[in-house]
């Protein structure tokens, strides 16, 4: 299903040096299954040494393990990890590389809805937070609606390799929360999911955004598997 290719990874690579806003080619062609095996590819032999390395690390350091569904319940910790986790992740952090108006506002939208419920999560609701929040959904929905038929506009094409840059590293440092307490240490353990963030937004910006969620859901099997073997 998935392979490594020479000219999947000179893509990629050229990608990294330089990233550039392209309309998304989808997976109708032979072509762009080609490229998405062979990126996927690059990502789990990526993977594979990133988890050798920073076993060692951990171990070194004494650094906790991630834990990021251990309130799951076991018989949803599969569809979980494989389904529910790469289609929210994929659409709030690669979503909007688009750069699509409507889908900058729905994630702008979204961003204030959550901060609004981040205020809360310990008490009750402030009335303000509650006015974000709703704010925020609204603001998402009808930029969603009005903005539908608007293209990219210059201003993200010219930004969108800072931006395709900061949303890896973003990406990458969200999932220290997986983490109990946050250390300097703990910052070489999100290492894969900055590979991972650079890999699925060249997925999800050369082929489409179910191609990034495809890439992101087998790379979570695979980390749920090897866990489940090692254990």
């Amino acid at each position: 299903m998935v392979r490594l290719s020479l000219p999947a990874a000179q893509s990629l690579a050229h990608f990294l040096r330089h990233p550039r806003w392209t309309r998304p080619m989808g997976l109708g062609s032979a072509e762009s299954w080609a490229l998405w095996r062979g990126a996927t590819g690059l990502y789990l032999a990526g993977l594979l040494v990133l988890a050798l390395v920073l076993h060692m690390w951990q171990r070194v350091m004494g650094l906790p393990s991630p834990d990021a569904f251990g309130k799951v319940p076991p018989a949803l910790l599969l569809p979980a990890v494989t389904l529910l986790a790469p289609v929210a992740e994929e659409c709030v952090f690669r979503g909007w590389l688009s750069g699509r108006p409507r889908a900058l506002a729905l994630i702008a939208g979204l961003v204030v809805a959550a901060a609004a419920l981040w205020t809360v999560r310990d008490g009750a609701a402030h009335p303000v937070a509650l006015l974000l929040l709703l704010l925020g959904v609204l603001g998402a929905a009808l930029g969603w609606f009005v903005l539908r038929r608007r293209d990219t506009p210059a201003w993200f094409v010219a930004a969108f390799p800072a931006l395709f840059m900061l949303h890896a590293v973003v990406f990458a440092l969200f999932h220290l929360s997986n983490y109990p307490r946050i250390t300097l240490a703990l910052v070489p353990m999100v290492l894969p999911q900055l590979w991972a963030g650079l890999v699925f937004g060249f997925i999800r910006v050369r082929i489409s955004l179910p191609a990034a969620m495809l890439a992101h859901a087998l790379g979570n099997l695979a980390a749920v598997t090897v866990a489940f073997l090692v254990q």
